[in-house]
């Protein structure tokens, strides 16, 4: 899978394919994450990439000019890409939107800045994402967490089998993890983890995602289809506190 940012602070973003295993998956070519500098793309001495708005009002807008080189460079070199533009009125992100991009073949981020883009340059972005209900002085971290969040599920990135027991994905949060030593400062492993019985281990774990999904999320456990694993787990729970109130 192709990933590009075009941004103009290269230098920020580039970290994203240095480390953990994203920089292995570009090492074994799974991934091929390219960064482009929009300043690269300007034709003045001083590369400038943004000027003051038609009808003014405070800050600069991008220029269109840069952008338009920029696509018509990319096009040919790497084909047509499936565009996004960080910015703070696009649809927030969430997993399924994140499964849908990690589909694409080719995709590009675009990194907002200043007031906002020249909006002529929309005509070339396919999807405007948002990462929450607050505005960053750019749009370079939200990328990086759209290429990061995109790449754990592009096939080989990362176990197939974490990724489908992840929160979120599996539609409630997480169960807790542990590991050794078995106690530290009186706090102890669950028993049930030291047991060996996979089919306990696997009741214990959906148990508490679930009642920890109904603590901190009851949005998703609300909107959960429970399945046969969801029901034998929520029937220990109930069992669990009908014998607290006896």
């Amino acid at each position: 899978m192709k990933i590009s940012i075009l941004t103009i602070f290269p230098e920020m973003v580039s970290v994203i394919k240095k480390y953990g295993v994203i920089s292995k998956a570009v090492e074994n070519k799974i991934l091929d994450i390219q960064i482009f500098n929009l300043r690269d793309f300007t034709n003045d001495k001083h590369k400038v990439v943004d000027d003051y708005p038609f009808g003014g009002g405070p800050g600069m807008v991008m220029k269109p000019e840069p952008f338009f080189r920029f696509f018509e460079y990319f096009n040919k070199e790497f084909g047509k890409p499936y565009t996004i533009l960080t910015s703070p009125q696009g649809e927030t992100l969430n997993n399924e939107i994140v499964k849908e991009l990690s589909c694409e073949k080719n995709v590009l981020i675009i990194c907002g800045r200043y007031e906002g883009i020249d909006e002529r340059v929309m005509s070339f972005v396919d999807r405007e994402i948002s990462i929450g209900d607050y505005v960053l002085t750019g749009g370079e971290l939200p990328a990086m967490i759209i290429a990061d969040a995109i790449s754990r599920f592009v096939p080989e990135v990362i176990d197939k089998d974490s990724v489908e027991q992840e929160s979120f994905n599996t539609g409630i949060l997480d169960h807790p993890h542990y590991t050794r030593p078995r106690e530290i400062n009186g706090l102890k492993v669950p028993e049930v983890l030291l047991s060996g019985d996979h089919n306990k281990i696997e009741i214990w774990r959906r148990k508490m995602a679930l009642k920890k999904t109904m603590e901190k999320r009851p949005d998703l456990f609300f909107n959960k289809e429970f399945d046969k694993l969801d029901k034998v787990a929520l029937l220990e729970l109930f069992r669990e506190l009908i014998d607290g109130v006896r």
